[in-house]
């Protein structure tokens, strides 16, 4: 079945960044389906991809189009600690040898090739909690891309004293890497447990920050990345993303869809 999107904007644009924002696929794909004659415009099989579409011309992904995009795969996992979310060192384990048929909920194929299914956004091997697996370059857009602006939550737990001052710290007013940090969202809702709302995702991001105040994180748990979430999903086991899930992740305004969880930051 063929796609369609019909362009409201004002001046021309290149196919690929029309295809990226409508979330039909990633610029690169986009330029591998212009290059199959898999795009059309206005009826028209375009094989230049430097062409612009022009405002009220509709664009149309073959149905052969639309079953490539379709093969790639989404899992949402819930990562134990102990793993690590990328190509391991020596020694280390890859989140991926979890995607087992007994660790998994709901229908959905294993994944053929399970090592190679890249993390979306990395969650470090002392960290646990939401991450998600995909070939899909729309949701990789959408959550780690250059104008990725998804909220990403986590719980943490520290040990040392906190006080008002230290929470105001966290919230705004930290660098790392001789960069200011963007604002943060941080509430104490335990003894010793912050909720942190972070929109980037620095490298260990909230460990140094709690760092730079004299508190040591005991344990990290991410809990949300834009409107996905943990809920129903066992540490240890994973799922494909559902076809909702993934239009509410890639769609405008999906960053508003509540709290979220992280990239790089932990």
């Amino acid at each position: 079945m063929s796609l369609s999107r019909t362009y409201s904007g004002t001046e021309p644009v290149r196919l690929n960044k029309f295809m990226g924002q409508s979330g039909l696929s990633s610029r690169r794909e986009a330029d591998a389906l212009i290059a199959e004659g898999l795009v059309s415009v206005d009826g028209e099989t375009v094989l230049d991809a430097g062409r612009k579409i022009l405002p009220g011309q509709t664009l149309t992904l073959a149905g052969a189009a639309q079953d490539k995009l379709d093969s790639a795969v989404t899992l949402l996992l819930h990562k134990p600690m102990g793993y690590v979310s990328g190509q391991p060192e020596p020694g280390k384990i890859p989140a991926a040898r979890l995607l087992t048929a007994a660790a998994q909920l709901g229908d959905g194929a294993l994944p053929s090739s399970r090592d190679s299914l890249p993390p979306i956004g990395r969650l470090d091997e002392d960290s646990r909690g939401l991450l998600i697996l995909s070939t899909d370059g729309v949701v990789a857009k959408a959550v780690i891309g250059p104008d990725a602006d998804l909220p990403k939550t986590y719980q943490v737990w520290v040990r040392g004293t906190l006080t008002d001052s230290k929470i105001a710290r966290l919230r705004f007013g930290l660098a790392l890497d001789g960069r200011n940090l963007k604002r943060a969202e941080v509430e104490q809702i335990g003894p010793l447990c912050l909720r942190f709302v972070l929109r980037e995702g620095r490298n260990r991001q909230i460990r140094r920050m709690c760092e730079m105040l004299d508190l040591r994180v005991m344990d990290l748990w991410r809990t949300h990345i834009g409107p996905i979430t943990l809920d129903g999903l066992p540490e240890g086991r994973w799922r494909h993303m559902t076809a909702a899930e993934r239009a509410s992740l890639v769609s405008p305004g999906a960053a508003e869809g509540g709290s979220g969880a992280g990239q790089a930051g932990t």
